[in-house]
């Protein structure tokens, strides 16, 4: 992970980065701000329009801390600038999904609808299109919370290898198997 930390993070115009005594990053940019806390042996320098993040030793330890905390401060610059979107969509006969504001309802199949509260911070959107498969649209500007909020609308209902029905991410390859074969 040492080459990912030694690479430096630019950022835009719009965008401030402050670092405080107790080593905690705010970036405040154009979609928002977000703050993360930085582990202590960890120093963090934004100059210039660039953020470099240094370790005090060669340590293993210090080393996974070093490009660990400089994907998560460039997540950050990324969220605040551009944002962060996830698409699932509903695979299968007679699944649907409906929103009321963060209330997600989910038909999957089971006797019941699923009802999901979304987090504020997340913006939902809902596709219900005759033809089309239905689609969860999530966009924000934290991605660790959308990568999660994500995650857990796909536990739902899992595609399965052999019809693949089920909740995927919008592009993902689902492995299908082939069936019992009849016996003579």
């Amino acid at each position: 992970m040492s080459r990912i930390g030694k690479a430096p993070i630019s950022f835009a115009d719009g965008v401030t980065v402050s670092v405080d005594k107790s080593n905690v990053v705010t970036v405040k940019g154009p979609k928002g701000e977000l703050s993360e806390s930085i582990d202590a042996d960890l120093t963090v320098k934004a100059e210039d329009g660039v953020i470099t993040v240094e370790r005090p030793t060669e340590q293993k330890r210090h080393k996974a801390m070093h490009g660990l905390y400089r994907s998560l401060i460039n997540n950050m610059v990324v969220g605040v600038t551009e944002g962060y979107k996830k698409e699932l969509e509903l695979i299968g006969v007679g699944y649907r999904v409906a929103n009321t504001g963060q209330l997600l309802e989910l038909t999957l199949g089971y006797s019941h609808p699923i009802y999901f509260v979304v987090p504020e911070e997340i913006a939902l959107t809902t596709q219900m299109e005759k033809g089309k498969t239905p689609r969860v649209i999530l966009e924000g500007i934290d991605k660790q919370l959308i990568g999660q909020v994500a995650a857990k609308i796909r536990a739902f209902r899992k595609p399965e290898p052999y019809k693949g029905k089920g909740v995927k991410f919008v592009g993902e390859q689902i492995r299908r198997k082939a069936g019992k074969t009849a016996a003579k």
